[in-house]
C-alpha cells in the first residue's frame, strides 16, 4: 500500500455519505448543501460520496464549506469527461485543499451512453491518459463490479467503490483486491422498522437500478435468480440490498460489510422522498453508528 492510499483509508474513516443531492445543481440550494457538508463533517462522517455523474466542480463548494471530510465523485463518467480536464480540475483542487478531493471514475451503463463499447479497454485507456496528464494512481478510484475492474482498481487506482452491492460481494472484492487498496462499498439504509412499508420504499428507489444490465447481471453472479431481479425485485434481494429495521439491524448489516473486509461503508439514506436532504436521517444514522 503506498502513501497516498493508506492516507486516503485514514482520511475518510469507516464510514461516509453517499448523495445524489449533495452534488451543485440549483444554486439557491447551494447554502443548504454546504451547511449539510459541514453538519455532516461535525457528525463524523468522514466522507462525502456524490451521486450521480459528477466531477470536480461538484465537489468543490462542500470541500470549500468543511475543513476535512473528503469529497469523492461516484462517480464521473469517463464517457461525458476528458482524461485531461479531469486531471487539471483535480491538480487545482489538490493544490487549494491538498488530500480533500478523490476522483471517482466509472463505465456508467450502455443504455445511458451513445456509443458505449468496450468499457474495460475504454477504461484503461483513459487511465493512461490521466497518468500522462500527471494524476497519481493513489489519488482515483474506480466504480468495479466485475473482476477485471476490480484487479484493474488494484493496479491502477487506491481501490474500488462498488455500488448495489452485498457483503458477499465485499469478500469476494476483497479477495480480489488484496489487503492494500481501499474498498468503499456503497450501502442503502432505509430507516423505517415496519417491513411492508420499508420494502416498498426500497422497491421503489431499485426499480431504476433493475434496467440496468451490468447491476442485474452482478445479482446473477452473486446466486440471485432472474426471479430475483424482475418484478420490482424479490424480498430476498430487497433484503439483501437496503438495510430496513430497528437501529440494532441497521447497524449489524453495515457491520457485516466491515466484516466482510469493507474499509469504509457509503451510506445511502433511501426515503419516499428522494428531492430533499434527509438531514435529520443523516443525524440519527450518526447516532446509530456512533
Amino acid at each position: 500500500m503506498n502513501d497516498a492510499t493508506a492516507s486516503l483509508k485514514e482520511s475518510v474513516g469507516r464510514y461516509g455519505v453517499w448523495s445524489a443531492r449533495l452534488r451543485a445543481e440549483d444554486p439557491d440550494q447551494a447554502g443548504e448543501r454546504a451547511e449539510a457538508a459541514a453538519e455532516l463533517e461535525q457528525l463524523g462522517y468522514g466522507a462525502l460520496w456524490l451521486g450521480g455523474n459528477t466531477a470536480a466542480r461538484d465537489a468543490a463548494p462542500l470541500i470549500e464549506a468543511t475543513s476535512r471530510i473528503v469529497v469523492g465523485t461516484s462517480i464521473q463518467s469517463i464517457w461525458e469527461h476528458e482524461a485531461s480536464s479531469a486531471a487539471a480540475s483535480f491538480a487545482e483542487l489538490e493544490v487549494s485543499h491538498p488530500g480533500r478531493f478523490v476522483l471517482g471514475l466509472g463505465v456508467s451503463h450502455g443504455p445511458r451512453v451513445e456509443g458505449y463499447s468496450r468499457p474495460y479497454s475504454t477504461m484503461v485507456g483513459y487511465l493512461d491518459d490521466l497518468d500522462k496528464a500527471g494524476m497519481r494512481a493513489g489519488h482515483r478510484l474506480l466504480a468495479a463490479l466485475g473482476p477485471k475492474m476490480l484487479e484493474l482498481s488494484r493496479d491502477r487506482a487506491a481501490g474500488a467503490i462498488p455500488y448495489l452491492v452485498t457483503p458477499e460481494h465485499t469478500a469476494q472484492a476483497r479477495e480480489r483486491l488484496g489487503e492494500g487498496p481501499l474498498l468503499a462499498p456503497e450501502f442503502k439504509v432505509v430507516l423505517d422498522s415496519d417491513p411492508a412499508r420499508a420494502r416498498a420504499t426500497a422497491r421503489a428507489y431499485l426499480a431504476m437500478y433493475l434496467r440496468l444490465p451490468n447491476y442485474t447481471k452482478n445479482f446473477l453472479n452473486l446466486g440471485f435468480t432472474e426471479a430475483d431481479v424482475t418484478g420490482g425485485g424479490s424480498d430476498r434481494l430487497i433484503d439483501a440490498v437496503f438495510a430496513w429495521g430497528n437501529e440494532s439491524t441497521i447497524r449489524a448489516r453495515i457491520d457485516a460489510f466491515h466484516t466482510a473486509g469493507a474499509d469504509h461503508v457509503a451510506l445511502q439514506l433511501v426515503q419516499d422522498d428522494m428531492t430533499s436532504l434527509p438531514r435529520e436521517g443523516w443525524r440519527r444514522l450518526a447516532s446509530l453508528l456512533a
